[in-house]
């Protein structure tokens, strides 16, 4: 397989028509010897490029933005000093006059021409990716084929947002190298991009060709300045619903046909962007990642997905890790985070033991407790246990009116205090799980109410669910991504404090 596109094809098949302005300035001479003097002649004849990087900035969908991209004819894409420099140098340049960036390579890692400061330079270009990064600004990566060694292990894995070529050869070694070290070829498949996205080490896979669509909806989330979105819907006028018993609201919570997260992001948001993984070699079908825009506003969404939850397939610490990587994302790129708590229970196993599921759920807590991020959670449905307090803590808490909130499903619940799990119902209404009880405690702020059965509303639910979203965004945005979150502590210490 061979690129589908050099680097000034997909450069003009991403941006805007006629929208594209280079960068480039003369290559920095590290003078090589003659023979490498021929050989890069060779490369700039061969490909029109006068180094293996091409870099500038262009409109996208109407944005502007910046873009690097590798020529994978010019010595196969190979990162030298020189194009180590052009790289920095465009990477600085989008970071002072904050443009997001669009990275594209194909390479097979540092030149080797060059040796060890060529591979050196992979620390600058990280360094200035995360820079960056760290200035609030978005980092999109495009892996094409093939995209190996150095360059894979530097910029090429530190986008907010990765998609690879279809088929493309990606991976640390080089299979020539392995083959040549141990005598034996790479095991097939393993480097391919379709491969990585199944093991959440990029979140999808997208031709050429539909690059332009995906990272202009990307941006379309991710530079959209809440001051534009119109004012959210007031809220329906305060009537209590009527209490129903607590039993009732968690046998409602368990229909297979009461709406989840995916009915939630197709019913009630625009503009949504899927991410997969927790680009640690991890995906879990239990967690739905994604940007979205409720109401015009802008967040990144981390949702428990019960329909893909089972007792043979429950909720693993990959989840747990997949929704760190949403917290992450949404404080490096300044935007709201919005959690849907909708699980029957974390995963009970030697496995998951192993694998430290109680140590996430104590991480999760952690940043969800510090993030330096807006954040609104949504208890959409079954609430039980150490998987579902994980994404609970933030600014403001709704839930639906029979979600619930409880440290075990309430038959195990009763099987421990009543040595019988027949007494769930009754356990249930004495441990305050149902969303009333909730509220009256301040452990949620609002309820959202189910007219019936939020199974039997035909979407109706789901977009009431996501005006009160919006609504939320609307109060939690002034508070700011670098503001402390002083009052998600203060809403638990409220349970034991006196006065």
């Amino acid at each position: 397989m061979e690129t589908h596109d050099t680097a000034r094809e997909l450069v003009d098949r991403t941006l805007d028509a006629g929208s594209h302005v280079s960068w480039d300035e003369e290559p920095l001479d590290v003078g090589p010897d003659p023979a490498y003097a021929d050989a890069l002649a060779r490369a700039r004849a061969a490909t029109g490029c006068d180094e293996a990087v091409l870099t500038g900035e262009g409109r996208l969908h109407g944005h502007r933005v910046a873009v690097v991209a590798s020529e994978f004819g010019f010595l196969a894409g190979s990162v030298g000093l020189a194009a180590a420099a052009r790289i920095v140098s465009a990477v600085e340049r989008a970071t002072a006059e904050r443009l997001p960036l669009l990275a594209a390579p194909a390479s097979g890692g540092t030149r080797m021409q060059e040796g060890t400061p060529a591979f050196a330079a992979m620390a600058a270009i990280t360094a200035a990716v995360t820079a960056h990064k760290a200035a609030g600004l978005p980092y999109l990566v495009y892996l094409r084929h093939p995209t190996t060694g150095g360059v894979l292990a530097s910029w090429g894995s530190l986008g907010h947002l990765t998609a690879a070529e279809p088929g493309a050869l990606i991976g640390f070694l080089g299979p020539r190298v392995y083959e040549a070290l141990h005598g034996a070829p790479f095991p097939e498949g393993v480097q391919r991009a379709e491969n990585l996205r199944r093991h959440g080490l990029v979140d999808a896979v997208l031709a050429p060709g539909q690059v332009r669509d995906a990272a202009g909806l990307a941006l379309d989330v991710l530079l959209a300045r809440p001051d534009d979105a119109a004012p959210p819907p007031p809220p329906p006028p305060a009537e209590p619903a009527p209490r129903t018993p607590v039993w009732d609201s968690v046998t409602r919570s368990r229909r297979k046909e009461r709406p989840g997260v995916r009915e939630l992001l197709r019913h009630a948001a625009d503009h949504v962007v899927r991410l997969r993984g927790s680009g640690e070699g991890e995906a879990s079908p239990a967690l739905v990642t994604a940007l979205a825009r409720f109401g015009g506003r802008p967040c990144v969404l981390v949702g428990q997905d019960r329909s893909r939850q089972s007792a043979e397939h429950p909720m693993g610490p990959d989840a747990l890790r997949e929704a760190r990587r949403g917290m992450r994302l949404a404080a490096e790129l300044g935007l709201p985070l919005v959690t849907v708590i909708d699980t029957p229970g974390a995963a009970l196993s030697a496995e998951a033991e192993e694998r430290g599921t109680a140590g996430q759920i104590a991480r999760c807590l952690a940043e969800m407790t510090s993030l330096a991020a807006p954040t609104v959670s949504v208890l959409l449905g079954e609430g039980a246990g150490g998987g579902a307090i994980a994404l609970l803590p933030a600014d403001r808490v709704l839930c639906a009116q029979h979600a619930w909130l409880a440290p075990l499903p309430p038959e195990g619940a009763s099987a421990i205090v009543h040595r019988t799990p027949g007494r769930a119902g009754e356990l249930a209404e004495a441990q305050g799980i149902g969303s009333t009880d909730l509220c009256a405690r301040g452990l949620v702020d609002r309820v959202v109410p189910e007219f019936g059965d939020a199974a039997d509303e035909d979407g109706a639910f789901c977009v009431r669910m996501g005006e009160a979203i919006a609504r939320e965004l609307a109060a939690v945005e002034p508070r700011g991504a670098a503001a402390p979150p002083a009052g998600r502590a203060a809403r638990y210490r409220r349970l034991y404090a006196a006065g």
